[in-house]
């Protein structure tokens, strides 16, 4: 046999013999492999002694496929069966040209094959043999992580409770993988602590990601084939329809884990250019029995709301951005003045929380029922306290300011950034400054930190000068014990849990004066900080003291 190529250089620089060689090269033949990886697997020759002798021969370099970021979503492109059969991945795609690592640089059929299933022009990265076999096991792993764990024990059996079990199979949303997927992703959000769960179709990738602690985390990619069928089975489970792709829909679903315990979700539909958005959020009843003392509020903090839970009639508003914790704020308030004599009533879009002993409505302004008119009809059923979901108009506001003006307590929401905000808020609305200063008693601004895990938190090495321009005291500094994360087995990064950061803002004669003369949000936060009372920046900064959060998560969240 004579020998060309590398095995003719391998032999030529003395790296093997001859005959081992040709030997090599039958075997090769016979297994249907490329002779570099026969030489590599029978450890005949190192494989960077292999890298470097073709990069010689053939001119190009050797890239550390090990440091190379391999774009999951360009695997899919390619049969796996073709990966394996050429040893040829695919690692990266810049404009029209796919990026495929080989060890063989003489592997042009298998180039020319990958060019032809994907339909983009290839060029090979030579790498080592034996790093590729190993990227590539990890790669093939990866893409298909999503979809093995289907036989799973139960995962085809969770007791979903609306759908029509006949009314599932008719709209085909009973293939079995995909009912495990679901099941699947469902489940390892629960046990991962996740509050929402978000599915996302690309053009050229699905993923699956989960929002724990406040931040999303990718946790699944499946084939982007299946984009449509697990929309289809998210929606028949939630009762929307899944013929109309072309606008948004709202659901529900509830999933039974066991005999006692049941958990709900409010699922969110989007078109997007590649198919449809799903967002899940997991809606935990139990929130709102933890009790005010598991929220994170400051002794004074607490005491603000608890005196003006107390009070007969007035408005507090809980304002922050989504996912800050507003309705948990609330439910717990509520769940606190939950007693046999009082009638409450509470008009959501949707109700996230299940209070029983509460009278909840869900809004639907397809229908007609809006904010406002449920507020009318609370009215005229006798109240005692009324909770609306969110402040969003002139219309709603009035009603709710009107309500807590006569001896009603109001519980509701805004979006704004903080407590003085919200009250330039509702006067940018259109609402009187007076009845915004003889209505509004208390304004909760908060905002949710991931805490640290106090089995691995360790002690932070930060310069006293950084701490000062952070916003702590020169004498407080030399003293001062400041945690930073790492992360164990029990914990997500050296985080576990969220802890509120919030201000708690009363209002006071003179802030009620300055109101009414239509003052401006600085106007108020100076007042606010002349009466003592601490903004989120300086809550969260008790907290870094408290050794609750860390310096980090704390800028994260307030921002100034």
């Amino acid at each position: 046999m004579i020998l060309s190529g590398l095995a003719r250089q391998l032999v030529q620089q003395q790296y093997i013999a001859e005959e081992a060689a040709i030997e090599a090269l039958t075997e090769a033949q016979k297994n249907k492999i490329s002779f570099v990886q026969q030489v590599v697997n029978k450890k005949l020759v190192k494989a960077i002694d292999v890298a470097m002798l073709a990069s010689k021969e053939f001119g190009i370099p050797v890239f550390d496929i090990n440091v190379i970021h391999i774009e999951r979503e360009v695997i899919t492109l390619v049969n796996e069966k073709l990966i394996n059969k050429h040893m040829a991945l695919p690692v990266f795609q810049r404009g029209n040209k796919l990026f495929v690592a080989i060890a063989d640089p003489t592997n042009v059929l298998g180039l020319d094959e990958i060019k032809f299933q994907s339909g983009i022009n290839t060029e090979g990265i030579l790498v080592e043999a034996d790093k590729l076999g190993n990227a590539i096991e990890r790669a093939l792993a990866a893409a298909d992580d999503s979809m093995s764990d289907f036989d799973d024990d139960g995962l085809g059996d969770l007791d979903f409770e609306d759908p029509d079990k006949e009314e599932v199979e008719e709209k085909g949303g009973d293939e079995a993988p995909i009912v495990k997927f679901i099941n699947k992703m469902l489940m390892d959000a629960i046990k991962a602590g996740a509050s929402d769960l978000h599915f996302e179709p690309y053009e050229k990738f699905y993923r699956v990601r989960f929002r724990i602690d406040g931040i999303l985390q990718e946790v699944a990619r499946p084939p982007v084939n299946l984009a449509g069928r697990i929309s289809a089975r998210v929606k028949v489970l939630s009762r929307l329809d899944i013929s109309e792709r072309r606008v948004p829909q709202d659901g529900r679903l509830k999933m039974r884990i066991s005999k006692t315990k049941s958990i709900d979700f409010r699922v969110s539909t989007c078109p997007t250019l590649y198919g449809e958005k799903i967002v899940m959020r997991i809606l935990d009843s139990d929130s709102a029995k933890l009790g005010i003392d598991m929220l994170g509020y400051d002794p004074e903090q607490k005491q603000h709301y608890l005196d003006n839970l107390a009070k007969p009639y007035g408005l507090i508003l809980v304002t922050g951005p989504t996912g800050s914790g507003k309705t948990v704020s609330l439910y717990t308030g509520l769940n606190i003045l939950n007693t046999e004599d009082r009638n409450i009533s509470t008009a959501e879009d949707p109700s996230e929380i299940v209070l029983p002993g509460v009278n909840q409505v869900n809004v639907n302004p397809k229908t007609g029922l809006t904010f406002a008119k449920a507020l009318k009809a609370f009215l005229r059923q006798d109240p005692d306290i009324i909770m609306v979901g969110e402040i969003r108009d002139i219309e709603t506001g009035e009603i709710a300011i009107k309500a807590a003006q006569t001896g009603h307590l109001v519980l509701s929401t805004l979006h704004t950034n903080d407590a003085p905000q919200t009250l330039t808020r509702l006067m940018n609305m259109g609402i009187a400054p007076f009845n915004i200063a003889t209505s509004v008693s208390l304004i909760i601004a908060q905002r949710l930190g991931r805490r640290l895990c106090e089995k691995c938190k360790t002690v932070a090495d930060i310069p006293p000068e950084t701490l000062i321009e952070q916003g702590f005291s020169e004498d407080e500094v030399d003293d001062l014990v400041i945690y930073q994360p790492v992360g164990c087995d029990a914990c997500n990064d050296g985080f576990k849990g969220r802890v509120g950061i919030y201000q708690v803002m009363p209002i006071s004669e003179e802030m009620g004066r300055i109101i009414m003369e239509s003052a401006n949000s600085m106007t108020i936060a100076e007042q606010a900080a002349k009466e003592g009372i601490p903004d989120l920046r300086q809550s969260a900064l008790e907290k870094v003291r408290q050794g609750l959060i860390s310096l980090e998560e704390a800028h994260r969240v307030t921002v100034e």
